[in-house]
């Protein structure tokens, strides 16, 4: 079974179906994304997937202009994510949250732009706005009202492409069945892995001719405050390393090729340059059905990212 680099997505465009993911742990220098994503051109990944609330897209986009600039890649070939932060999800923030991104990166417009959680927090420059108690707080907005504001940023120019991440399929169902829906989301980036691999919300999406991308798609790293640390590692469970062993891949190699032949388009990050281009051997090889079943059984419904400050919030997807 030859995969398709790429997957068609319901508004014609094409969307690569191995990304690099930019999040950069705490205490990593904002640099690492850079790095990360210049070595990721080189060796030819084109799908950078990225958000504005990582904090680092001058420099992601600093690499992608040097790639496009030396030669190795030209724009059109690149496909690249960001994603509207919940603090923007008032109608009249959301284009101006995309500019935003857009001069930070440099570009004139984006592949992709997401709604990046169905939380609402209170506007303003604070990513995280707490109260004196220290809790998040919250905004009441119709995520309806948002996508509509999506849907123009798409008819701009401003981005290819638009869709969801972290939604359920309710609210999935809400947005497609909006009076007046103009445009399906292309796709629902979710956390996604052998621990949860999320088969009923894949149907889900699938059957709308949405396409699922997963995050965490090797488990997590371990970013406190995001991530519930007490999680057991992924890449170093026993049943994967055989597997692993079988084909001579890597454990994340395995759990990356799991998703593509699921139909997922998956999202790998690193930024270690052996690593970057080890992750490409995903197309070298094929997982036996017998593999696949036993990857399903490991399946433990199990969370890295839980977003435990929003639990309470209307809209909490979980």
């Amino acid at each position: 079974m030859a995969l398709s680099r790429c997957v068609k997505l319901n508004d014609g465009h094409l969307m690569p179906v191995l990304g690099l993911g930019t999040l950069v742990s705490e205490g990593i220098p904002k640099s690492k994304a850079g790095e990360a994503t210049r070595v990721a051109i080189e060796v030819g990944y084109r799908h950078i997937d990225a958000a504005y609330v990582y904090e680092n897209e001058e420099e992601v986009g600093s690499a992608l202009r040097e790639k496009i600039a030396d030669g190795t890649v030209k724009r059109e070939e690149l496909f690249y994510t960001t994603k509207l932060w919940a603090t923007f999800f008032r109608p009249e923030l959301v284009r101006p949250a995309l500019e935003r991104s857009l001069k930070k990166l440099r570009l004139d417009y984006v592949d992709l732009f997401i709604i990046h959680v169905p939380i609402t927090m209170k506007p303003g420059e604070e990513l995280l706005p707490k109260d004196a108690s220290g809790k998040v707080i919250f905004d009441t907005v119709d995520l309806r009202d948002t996508w509509a504001a999506l849907e123009k940023c798409k008819d701009a120019g401003l981005t290819k492409s638009i869709g969801v991440s972290n939604f359920n399929h309710k609210q999935l169902e809400m947005i497609l069945n909006k009076p007046g829906l103009k445009y399906k989301p292309v796709c629902n980036q979710v956390e996604c892995h052998p621990y949860l691999n999320q088969s009923k919300l894949l149907d889900f999406c699938k059957s709308k001719d949405i396409i699922p991308v997963a995050y965490s798609a090797l488990g997590s790293q371990r970013v406190k405050g995001w991530v519930n640390l007490n999680h057991p590692v992924l890449l170093e469970d026993p049943v994967l390393h055989a597997i692993a062993k079988k084909h001579k891949q890597t454990s994340a190699v395995i759990a990356l090729r799991y998703q593509l032949q699921r139909g997922v388009v998956v999202l790998a990050k690193s930024y270690n340059k052996k690593r970057i281009k080890e992750n490409l051997q995903v197309f070298n090889f094929e997982l036996l059905p017998e593999d696949m079943k036993t990857i399903d059984g490991l399946n433990q419904n199990l969370r890295y990212c839980d977003f435990s400050y929003a639990v309470g919030h209307p809209d909490y997807p979980f």
